[in-house]
């Protein structure tokens, strides 16, 4: 089978497509599944850079949710079967086939196509995770997202609007804060040309923001903790520009705030019964309509280095999305 194979930690160029794969079969507990989209996200970058937590050993089949249909269900599977359409968030994603644990599988939305349905997993499932778990967001209350045009950001903006917020959209060009105004952001920062700290000051009348969802970290982290309310809830979701931050401490103190990590994987296998109430209340979102994924990039899998390098150069709004088939 094909699969995009990460034979060394040298990023892009430590990945291969390679025609003869061997296909994964289901064992106990797993379904084999015809593979028909795959979306990345910046931990695929960071993995075959070797800089994730997680390490999978060399070599491996790279990507990490996907879209697709059963075409074999392994023993001690039940509620599945053959010709199912599901998503999921698992190693290999990249291939043809993979074989995934049946826990890990969820029915796709009926309202979106196979594209769409690839990148829902790990986007929006850290985003209600964050917005509802950690920071208990409120209508009314003040969120600032920064990279609001990326992948987990887009997806912030329009559950922080679903959720009754005002939300600050802050990014690095105009036109990335374009798209996140067309998906509902009240206000708008340019942190490439703008104060960061001084352009939450005046969106707040002085007052400062509740919640700031930040994927980004490095230098913006300190002015947008300078940049909280009283009782705001800083939540760290990635580091995708770069260093990891370090805090001045007397900055939570004074302020009155909490800094809340916020780590959806283990969330997911540690309180299964509250992450099942999250992905009914999204698919429910998708199904009527008030919730759309957005997708930036589409890239079939032989052009997967154009896929990669939209998240090293950080071009994508949205999700980049890899057609594996159909």
């Amino acid at each position: 089978m094909r699969a995009v194979v990460c034979r060394e930690l040298a990023g892009i160029d430590g990945l291969a497509l390679v025609e003869d794969w061997p296909e994964p079969a289901a064992g106990t507990g797993e379904v084999l599944l015809d593979v028909r989209a795959a979306a990345l996200n910046f931990p695929d970058l960071l993995m075959v850079q070797g800089r994730y937590q997680d390490r999978p050993p060399l070599p491996f089949v790279a990507g990490s949710e996907l879209s697709g249909v059963i075409a074999a269900v392994g023993e001690g599977v039940g509620g599945f079967q053959p010709g199912d359409r599901v998503v999921a968030a698992c190693g290999g994603a990249l291939a043809t086939r993979v074989a995934v644990k049946a826990s890990q599988l969820l029915t796709a939305p009926r309202a979106l196509d196979d594209r769409a349905a690839a990148g829902i997993c790990i986007t929006y499932f850290t985003s209600m995770h964050a917005l509802m778990q950690r920071a208990h967001l409120q209508a009314g209350e003040t969120l600032l997202v920064l990279g609001a045009a990326g992948g987990v950001g887009t997806t912030a903006v329009q559950l922080g609007k679903l959720l009754g917020a005002t939300v600050i959209a802050a990014a690095g060009s105009a036109r990335k804060l374009e798209h996140a105004r067309s998906l509902g952001a009240d206000h708008l920062v340019d942190y490439s040309t703008q104060d960061l700290r001084e352009r939450i000051k005046q969106l707040t009348g002085g007052r400062g923001v509740d919640v700031v969802y930040d994927p980004v970290g490095g230098t913006l982290a300190e002015p947008v903790l300078r940049s909280m309310a009283w009782g705001g809830r800083y939540l760290v979701i990635g580091f995708a520009g770069g260093p990891i931050p370090s805090i001045p401490l007397n900055l939570p103190l004074l302020k009155g705030c909490s800094i809340v990590g916020v780590y959806w994987g283990s969330f997911a296998v540690r309180e299964p019964e509250v992450q099942g109430r999250n992905v009914a209340a999204l698919w429910e979102h998708f199904e009527t309509g008030r919730l759309a994924p957005v997708i930036g990039e589409v890239h079939p899998l032989q052009d997967f280095r154009a896929a990669f390098e939209a998240l090293e150069q950080r071009r994508a709004m949205g999700k980049v999305v890899v057609t594996v088939a159909g």
